[in-house]
């Protein structure tokens, strides 16, 4: 049963919502961090589904306790952003997908789901591309967000999201850029919502922090990418080519 309690009493029209779950490169994470920094978004909701850990999050310089997967909203732009403190473990995905997309569906919210694919780094801005469920690949034809240019697989709690969606006819959007597979990568999160989560919600983000303080966010995420980078096999949220499962 979804479980997601409402803290903040607002009204949504049609809400968009920018999935920000831990994964390879954080790419996910740093750009639904991000979001919430700049956007001032209000804190809008806790999720409680029965396979997440029941533990407590508290933050450098705040009181408050919180649980660590949450919602927040900037009303004003019809925007929400789920964001984790915390990975989903591998014996919990298909719980937390099935308890969170009925949520989804309930709420009439359309997901914008973002996952890296490992590349090696160069000097050209990382490739992204997109795929859909239940019609959300309109909205990507509109925008001219590039298609797959081979098969491939997401992975992981983001995946089980995917799955999720597709099962139950809900529209979404799926966004997956390169990123760099061991280190957290604010270049890749720049790119996602500079030329996909923007333009797909309508809203208008400044990145410049992005670019200017990649190096120290990097470094504040790099524990995290640590952990995600140990249970990468099995728990990460991650896009691969359909060649290695064959």
């Amino acid at each position: 049963m979804a479980h997601v309690k409402e803290r903040l009493d607002v009204s949504l029209d049609d809400p968009v919502l920018v999935e920000g779950l831990p994964g390879v490169g954080l790419v996910g994470k740093i750009a639904a961090d991000h979001l919430v920094e700049t956007l001032e978004m209000e804190l809008y909701a806790t999720v409680h589904c029965e396979s997440l850990a029941p533990v407590a999050v508290y933050h450098g310089g705040e009181r408050d306790v919180r649980p660590p997967v949450r919602i927040y909203a900037a009303p004003d732009a019809d925007l929400l952003v789920l964001q984790s403190d915390v990975p989903v473990n591998k014996e919990a995905v298909r719980e937390f997908a099935d308890c969170f997309t009925t949520w989804l569906v309930d709420a009439n919210v359309t997901p914008i789901y973002l996952s890296g694919m490992g590349a090696q780094k160069d000097d050209s801005p990382p490739a992204m591309h997109g795929v859909g469920t239940a019609g959300g690949g309109a909205l990507l034809d509109e925008l001219d967000v590039d298609l797959p240019s081979e098969s491939g697989v997401i992975s992981g709690p983001t995946g089980a999201l995917v799955n999720r969606a597709a099962e139950q006819d809900l529209e979404s959007v799926a966004l997956v850029v390169e990123s760099d597979p061991q280190f957290p990568d604010p270049e890749a999160s720049r790119v996602l919502i500079e030329h996909g989560i923007s333009p797909l919600a309508n809203v208008d983000v400044d990145v410049t922090d992005l670019v200017e303080h990649a190096e120290d966010i990097r470094e504040k995420k790099e524990q995290l990418a640590a952990k995600m980078q140990q249970v990468q096999e099995e728990e990460s949220s991650q896009a691969q080519p359909l060649r290695m499962y064959q």
